[in-house]
């Protein structure tokens, strides 16, 4: 399998990217993954190259301010928007070349970006994969904590001291948010080396994570915080596939409102994952989101 990497120029920065497969005119349309945080990186997606299979091309990028592409610290609330976000996911269509004909597969904040993108009508969007995500942050949060609140009373009695005291950055708090994430972000007993490294490089430069969403998954007060896509729904004319976890921290009563408002939904739930399913239950999920793609191309 070949893979290319490169950089996409965009308002004066660099996006980084990789090409797992190789970009045709014919054949399987390529699809594009938007990975989630916002904040995070492309490397806790890198299963999705299963789906690099009989001629389908996958693109991994690191949005801007992540990983491999320009950080940009000293950027405030201002500068970091979802509009931000879809014009650079545009450019970078247009430089691979593939804005004819794609597919697009968001996960988590990645899943908000998909949608806004297929907001603008893309002449060339195949078909959309929203995955373990939603159709309104404050929705999110609201279910988070409704996740939460069954946390051992210890648990959540460390979060909300340190929630109210503003010393979210301390080790007592992650250590406490990593109880949440083992059961609703994922249950594997050991998470994979690729999940692991999208973490550290949110602490290495928590700038967007931390403008945009907050200092936890489930306290949320960055410049999101209102983000909702739930009026916009009908607006999405492509076939779309909503794919969670049965645990998810994007909870099922989440991806009813997407189901509910695309009109060319489908639905799967995957009974033993929660929010990372293409790696607590890699197969299944590859199945259905290249049966899927392969429906639509």
């Amino acid at each position: 399998m070949t893979e290319t990497e490169g950089h996409a120029g965009f308002d004066g920065h660099q996006t980084w990217y990789r090409v797992v497969g190789e970009l045709h005119r014919d054949g399987p349309a390529p699809l594009v993954t938007l990975h989630g945080g916002p904040g995070a990186t492309h490397e806790y997606l890198l299963s999705l190259t299963d789906l690099a299979r009989d001629g389908r091309a996958v693109v991994f990028y690191d949005q801007l301010g992540n990983g491999r592409s320009t950080h940009l610290p000293e950027r405030g609330a201002d500068f970091w928007t979802v509009e931000l976000f879809v014009r650079e996911l545009a450019n970078l269509i247009d430089h691979l070349g593939i804005g004819d004909r794609y597919h697009v597969l968001g996960q988590s904040w990645g899943g908000f970006l998909a949608q806004e993108h297929a907001f603008t009508q893309p002449r060339g969007l195949q078909s959309l994969v929203l995955s373990n995500t939603a159709a309104s942050f404050p929705g999110f949060v609201r279910e988070a904590n409704v996740l939460r609140a069954d946390l051992p009373p210890e648990v959540e009695a460390t979060l909300r001291r340190h929630e109210e005291a503003e010393t979210t950055d301390d080790p007592e708090y992650a250590e406490a948010c990593l109880v949440f994430y083992k059961r609703h972000l994922c249950r594997l007993e050991e998470w994979p080396d690729e999940v692991n490294r999208s973490f550290a490089a949110i602490e290495e430069d928590p700038t967007v994570y931390h403008t945009m969403n907050g200092p936890s998954e489930f306290h949320v007060i960055g410049s999101i915080r209102d983000w909702q896509s739930e009026d916009r729904l009908g607006e999405i004319g492509v076939p779309t596939l909503v794919i969670s976890g049965r645990h998810d921290e994007a909870t099922p009563a989440l991806q009813e409102r997407l189901v509910a408002g695309i009109p060319e939904a489908e639905q799967v739930i995957l009974e033993e994952s929660s929010h990372l399913s293409f790696w607590e239950e890699r197969d299944a999920y590859m199945e259905a989101v290249g049966g899927f793609l392969a429906r639509h191309d």
